[in-house]
């Protein structure tokens, strides 16, 4: 009897080394978190089809939340934010003709760069399709994408995006010739028939089929791989209707509109919720802090009427947050691997977020008054967490 005990408790023995080697094998595997140049393990997930594969969760569905090495320490490195944007969204992310880009969007990667690297001029623009978008945050082709793109639920899970606060909350709309007999006042339901054109793999398309689905019309629907073509199509008269974010229609209108030519946009009311912000990959919680909070430091900036114009006397004023925001007594920044003054920096070379807007939008006719874009306690739905 005591021979087989001690021969039980040997074998027990032997299955716990086991154990324990298997145990360090997979400890040290790749959890898809972010590698040491900033990119996140993903397979190919770029589509909105919510195919998205392995998202890096890893099977036993642990997270990796040291941030060592990630994407901040590789923008740092390198001297350079390389940020996602459109190239052809008016007021958003748009390409002049001397090669600049301009727009919110393209502020918003200065801020980034403002902040991490003291610099904001320290960015490559990087122009991507919606097709592209974010299979470029996923091979690392870009360290956060500011593309006009809308916060939805399958981009959260599926597709393996992680967004960051909202900078623009949008709605779809259409539009289309008022000597075609169309007004602002007009109802979806009057497409019926028409042809209506809009991007490829962007919940634009997805949106307008549900809803035309629902309410009984046929469309014949043609999607583009560049809304420059959207447009241009429309101008040509291949398209009855064009439809996409509210703004980026009001942008079209007041840049290409033909002279003699009305179009309209309706319906009053956008037919969905386009909440427009930054995004990233998963698993990067250091460079999702820093991202966040340079959209935050903007909008604190605005909320305590701190702008580029007299950051220096706010730095040196009595508004304990603001203090703390500029980098003075009391400072978080270089907790999250900061400089102290990096959000000095992005105020004093980008601006509040107030101004951004105001730069950007309200020459092609959007305004922060009565919109979802005013301040929270003006109505509006633009807030940010304290600075404390």
């Amino acid at each position: 009897m005591r021979t087989n005990l001690l021969k039980l408790l040997s074998l027990l023995f032997a299955f716990a080394l086991v154990g324990a080697a298997c145990g360090s094998s997979s400890d040290n595997a790749d959890d898809g978190g972010a590698d040491d140049d900033g990119t996140t393990q993903s397979d190919d997930a770029g589509d909105d089809s919510g195919d998205g594969g392995d998202d890096g969760d890893g099977d036993d569905g642990t997270v990796d939340l040291t941030q060592g090495g990630g994407t901040l320490a590789a923008v740092q490195e390198r001297g350079t934010l390389n940020c996602g944007v459109s190239g052809a969204a008016v007021a958003f992310s748009f390409t002049e003709a001397d090669g600049s880009t301009n727009g919110i969007d393209a502020d918003y990667c200065r801020a980034v760069a403002a902040a991490v690297l003291g610099d904001s001029t320290a960015v490559n623009f990087v122009n991507l399709t919606a097709a592209e978008r974010f299979a470029a945050v996923q091979t690392g082709e870009v360290d956060v994408l500011m593309r006009n793109s809308t916060w939805t639920q399958s981009r959260d899970t599926d597709v393996g995006m992680d967004f960051g606060p909202t900078t623009y909350y949008d709605g779809q709309q259409l539009m289309a010739r008022a000597s075609d007999g169309f007004s602002g006042s007009s109802a979806v339901a009057e497409i019926d028939g028409a042809t209506v054109c809009t991007n490829a793999g962007t919940t634009t398309e997805t949106n307008i089929s549900e809803l035309a689905a629902e309410l009984g019309i046929g469309i014949t629907l043609n999607t583009f791989e560049d809304y420059n073509q959207v447009v241009d199509a429309f101008i040509a008269g291949t398209c009855d209707v064009i439809t996409t974010d509210g703004s980026g229609l009001v942008g079209r209108k007041a840049q290409q509109q033909p002279e003699g030519e009305e179009w309209v946009i309706f319906p009053a009311t956008p037919i969905s919720k386009e909440p427009l912000g930054p995004v990233y990959g998963q698993n990067d919680s250091q460079w999702a802090d820093v991202v966040n909070w340079v959209v935050y430091s903007t909008i604190i900036a605005d909320e305590n009427g701190v702008s580029s114009s007299n950051v220096d006397a706010a730095l040196a004023g009595d508004n304990a947050e603001s203090v703390r925001l500029l980098g003075g007594e009391g400072e978080l920044q270089t907790a999250m691997g900061l400089s102290n003054d990096a959000f000095y920096n992005v105020i004093s070379q980008v601006g509040n977020y107030d101004e951004i807007f105001a730069r950007n939008l309200n020459p092609v006719g959007l305004e922060r008054t009565g919109s979802a874009n005013a301040r929270w306690t003006e109505g509006g739905l633009i807030y940010a967490p304290p600075a404390r």
